[in-house]
């Protein structure tokens, strides 16, 4: 940034602003462009607390010369209470405001200014509050530090992520459950800012299932520096300057469990993007995926992970064989489409896990967005007043149960979702309802058809009952048919959404 804005100082020419990364607190730690910038700097300016001492400075110290000119900017509050009229935020802007001001002076009378910062001066650190005010005014350069995160893992001498992992970064100060979901849905993950936080956070490790797994790391590289099991730390011991690590599962030993756990999750109608945190945590933690496979391959695969695909026909074994598996200490995870409990896999779970054999095993069901309501979104609302759920495929009951359901449903003037509609070798099934949602339902009633919602192939067609085509319909459509009371209409972007009005007619 060129500092053509800004008053002209001596030379008629502004100083240039330099954000200096000081690495996690080892001194020689510190980067070459570093120690050159503080060398060259006329003003060091560095933030305390009111107690005077300043991490930063300590830091750098044997780089700092008597003629140096120095700006100590200290806090206003750092966890006390204020009783300024913005708050704790309305303080710190005011203290931000004022520091940058007194910055900006230095600048203007052409002055070099270094502000030091421990880590990196753009990583959760108070130098950026400058930066942001200043870079539009002056010559501004950021001179990158080690972070604590970068320490902590050398420290712990394992691999923070590797191959194909995420790393999450979460400060400890977020709530409570956003933390848990967080953690439950990341491989890698580092959590910020602990100290008085430090309770929650174990919370939430534990509450994500992740605790065992937990390392933790105090003053990387600095004096007093201590590293651990964090289920074993003593709350009341933890500085802000800590960090709770969750390093690379790639080769982490599996624990061996006497008893391990079956837990049915839902994939959503297609990928990724419909993965609850709650699920994705419970598919990154299983030693063992089993299902559908069109299902397993919707789950990234994942280092020491086994994967037990199988036919689509073949429910009950693959529920038995999951529950094996668990009574073996394995921590395993059954992939179903869509939402487990809605024609899907909880129920041959649950039906298996009733037998004597398996009902010392733990099961959990784990929710995800259903079918139905992924063609509602995408349609508009017509899933807005009461509806009901059934399925076409007379495979596991007879066709006349479901006749007589539709009939009642219909007569009912409810909307209804219908799955499994029509397949290679089930074609006549969609004709014969439409036959029969006609004697109860106008034909211009509205028909949501959607095919494949989320996945590559996805088309969501709006049709007239009356014009519903068997032949467009197969296994991976729902149909969405709509009510006395459901409307489609027409926007002026041509785009036509239909919904199901909450309130229903009187008489």
């Amino acid at each position: 940034m060129n500092g053509e804005n800004g008053k002209n100082g001596k030379n008629g020419k502004n100083g240039k602003l330099y954000g200096v990364g000081l690495g996690p607190g080892d001194p020689s730690l510190m980067t070459v462009r570093a120690v050159g910038v503080i060398a060259e700097a006329d003003v060091i300016a560095y933030h305390s607390a009111r107690h005077g001492r300043s991490i930063a400075r300590s830091i750098a110290a044997e780089h700092i010369r008597e003629d140096h000119i120095e700006e100590r900017l200290v806090y206003p509050l750092t966890v006390e209470t204020t009783d300024h009229p913005g708050g704790y935020q309305g303080a710190m802007d005011e203290f931000y405001a004022e520091a940058s001001a007194r910055l900006a002076a230095h600048l203007d009378a052409g002055r070099t200014v270094a502000v030091l910062a421990e880590g990196d001066p753009l990583f959760y650190g108070s130098y950026m509050h400058m930066h942001k005010r200043l870079v539009d005014r002056y010559d501004t350069e950021v001179i990158p530090g080690v972070t604590s995160v970068s320490a902590a893992a050398a420290r712990l001498g394992t691999p923070l992520a590797e191959g194909e992992e995420v790393l999450t970064i979460l400060p400890g100060t977020l709530p409570e459950e956003e933390l848990t979901a967080r953690l439950a849905a990341t491989d890698v993950a580092v959590v910020m800012k602990l100290g008085r936080t430090f309770p929650k956070v174990r919370r939430a490790l534990e509450s994500s299932g992740r605790l065992d797994e937990a390392r933790y790391v105090e003053r990387a590289t600095m004096d007093g520096e201590r590293v651990g099991e964090l289920a074993d730390v003593d709350p009341e011991s933890v500085p802000y300057f800590s960090v709770a690590v969750l390093p690379s599962r790639v080769d982490a030993e599996r624990p061996v469990r006497e008893q391990g756990e079956v837990v049915v999750v839902g994939t959503g109608p297609a990928g990724p993007l419909w993965l609850t945190p709650e699920t994705r945590g419970a598919l990154a933690a299983a030693d063992d995926l089993v299902g559908y496979t069109t299902y397993l391959d919707r789950v990234p695969e994942r280092a020491g992970q086994l994967r037990h695909g199988s036919d689509n026909r073949v429910e009950a074994e693959r529920a038995e064989f999951a529950l094996q598996l668990a009574q073996r200490g394995r921590r395993v995870a059954v992939v179903s489409g869509g939402d487990p409990g809605v024609f899907a896999m909880a129920t041959a779970v649950l039906e298996a896990a009733s037998q004597k054999e398996y009902a010392d095993v733990p099961v959990r069901v784990l929710p995800g967005v259903t079918a139905a309501n992924a063609a509602a979104a995408r349609a508009g609302a017509p899933l807005g007043h009461d509806y009901a759920t059934l399925s076409l495929s007379d495979r596991l009951k007879p066709w006349e149960v479901i006749a007589e359901r539709l009939r009642a449903a219909a007569s009912a003037d409810l909307v209804l979702a219908l799955y499994n509609p029509g397949s290679q070798s089930r074609t006549w099934q969609v004709g014969k309802a439409r036959e029969l949602l006609l004697e109860h339902r106008a034909p211009d009633t509205p028909v949501v058809v959607a095919r494949d919602v989320g996945g590559a192939d996805e088309r969501v067609r709006i049709v007239r009952l009356a014009d519903l085509d068997p032949d467009e319909v197969d296994m991976r459509t729902v149909l969405l048919v709509g009510s006395s009371q459901t409307r489609a209409v027409r926007r002026g972007d041509g785009e036509e959404i239909v919904w199901t009005p909450r309130r229903y007619p009187e008489g």
